[in-house]
């Protein structure tokens, strides 16, 4: 034996198909209001409709979405005291993520860090509300998952879940341009070795993001 283990696994397809949805809800590209259609979802994905039904099981349980019937599928709704409660878990977890990935961001990880921040910066002057979601989500989790830690952050993305498709609801209706760039004091946190700084930058961007939605009013959502 030379030690070669050979290609690695392949990801089972309702892996796969589970991975997408989850993206897509989290950079709100499945957006509250609009049914899912497993059928729809499998032909676009080009899979059949079993796996996409298994990852919309998995969603449900995450609370992503509500399976009402066989043929009606959607994001949960939101309410007030969901939102107060996804504010307050996020408000929990974030900050201190960013405190315990402190440590370990090398040049390498910052480096991405102003990638992502810089195309946010970029969408929030041209409006792109896709793009400002898509840096949103890579800049927090690129940090994030500095620590070798997994399960608190496996935990932040199912908040993330379930406030993505809200959020992008609301910077659609209200763009980018009014919202201040917390990352950057991010960034020069982690120049200074700073982790409270780090943690309160982290803290007033969720408020901020997660403020706009409770100023639109939940009842529009």
């Amino acid at each position: 034996m030379d030690g070669d283990t050979g290609p690695a696994a392949a990801v089972p397809l309702h892996e796969e198909v589970y991975a997408e949805l989850r993206s897509r809800l989290i950079t709100g590209r499945i957006v509250p209001g609009v049914g899912l259609s497993t059928r729809g979802l499998a032909e676009e994905l080009g899979v059949s409709q079993m796996p996409v039904r298994e990852a919309l099981s998995r969603l449900a349980a995450d609370g992503a979405v509500e399976i009402r019937s066989k043929k009606r599928v959607q994001v949960t709704p939101m309410s007030p005291q969901r939102f107060d409660d996804l504010l307050r878990c996020r408000l929990l977890l974030e900050p201190n993520s960013a405190r315990l990935a402190l440590p370990y961001i090398d040049k390498d990880r910052l480096a991405r860090l102003r990638h992502w921040d810089n195309r946010m910066e970029a969408a929030l002057k041209g409006g792109d509300v896709n793009d400002y979601m898509e840096g949103n989500y890579h800049f927090h989790f690129t940090l994030y998952a500095a620590h070798p830690g997994t399960l608190q952050n496996r935990l932040i993305e199912t908040l993330w879940l379930q406030f993505g498709p809200f959020m992008r609801v609301v910077y659609g209706r209200f763009g980018t341009s009014n919202l201040v760039d917390q990352h950057v004091l991010a960034l020069d946190a982690i120049e200074a070795g700073d982790e409270e700084a780090l943690a309160a930058a982290i803290h007033q961007d969720i408020a901020d993001g997660m403020g706009l939605i409770g100023r639109t009013g939940l009842a529009d959502l």
